[in-house]
């Protein structure tokens, strides 16, 4: 049986899948989008018998999105984990942060119906408003998406106890395939806007964000809520920029991804549709 390993941004936790079931989506929630900071979430499922968590489990801090559903996440880099724990016998494991190829492919995108509107399906995988047919499983409404001032972005955490504010429109919106972002929001890449860094202001809870810089990069780092586990932006003084999940938005931010970046990084199992241009790695321009 095929076996494949998978870590978090900072290695405290990894862990091991053997033989993952043939069920593998993009889920396009309004709750997976704010737990990773992307468009969508990307999840195989495999037996409770199959997943082996090698190393890490003190790390692992869990939240509740919904009524006994958790979120676990790595509570000292903040990027999503799972922890072993089963649903009817199953454990969803993000496909971002996978060391090896886990040998299954993205079969179907879920709850399209609640994407956003900054982001467009360029595929031709099959498209579910919500659960696919046959899954036992309720639906749960959207998360609200509340209004800003003209000229104004609003964006908040997945518990809620962070909100932010962003002036104007972005400068620029990547789409970035690197393995660190990939690691850091555990789906297929990461999908950040950046406003100048005097455009952001927290509105509330910046009590809650922890800063996790990785030891070896000139500028990589993340920021999440303590409480949740929801990547949040940073803002980065020495360029003037401040880098924005666009998961975390709750408005359109008035411009949509214009490249991707660092694409020679990318997983084996992602094949990127459409015709915005593609860079092996940063774009000189």
């Amino acid at each position: 049986m095929a076996e494949a390993k998978g870590s978090c941004l900072c290695g405290g936790v990894a862990w091991r899948v053997r033989d993952p079931l043939d069920f593998t989506s993009h889920c396009h929630c309004s709750r997976c989008r704010k737990s990773h900071g992307t468009p969508f979430g990307t999840y195989l499922i495999c037996r409770a018998e199959d997943f082996t968590l090698d190393r890490g489990r003190e790390l692992i801090a869990r939240y509740e999105s919904s009524p006994g559903f958790f979120r676990p996440f790595c509570s000292h880099c903040g990027a999503v984990v799972p922890d072993g724990e089963p649903w009817k016998g199953m454990v969803g494991v993000p496909l971002g942060p996978f060391d090896d190829d886990p040998g299954v492919r993205p079969l179907s995108h879920i709850f399209v119906a609640s994407k956003p509107p900054w982001f467009e399906i360029e595929d031709d995988l099959p498209r579910f408003d919500g659960y696919p047919p046959g899954f036992d499983a309720a639906a749960l409404d959207d998360l609200p998406r509340p209004g800003g001032r003209p000229g104004t972005v609003q964006g908040s955490c997945l518990c809620g106890d962070v909100a932010f504010t962003l002036q104007g429109e972005p400068l620029r919106y990547y789409n970035c395939h690197c393995s660190r972002c990939r690691k850091a929001r555990a789906a297929p890449y990461a999908s950040n806007a950046f406003w100048s860094a005097d455009a952001l202001r927290v509105t509330r809870g910046e009590e809650r964000l922890v800063f996790y810089k990785v030891p070896e990069a000139q500028f990589f780092m993340q920021v999440f809520c303590n409480r949740c586990g929801s990547p949040l932006p940073r803002v980065d003084r020495d360029r003037g920029i401040a880098v924005v999940p666009a998961g975390s938005l709750d408005g359109d931010p008035g411009k949509r991804p214009e490249r991707h970046i660092f694409v020679a990084s990318k997983p084996p199992w992602l094949e990127i549709p459409g015709t915005l241009p593609q860079h092996d790695e940063r774009p000189t321009a």
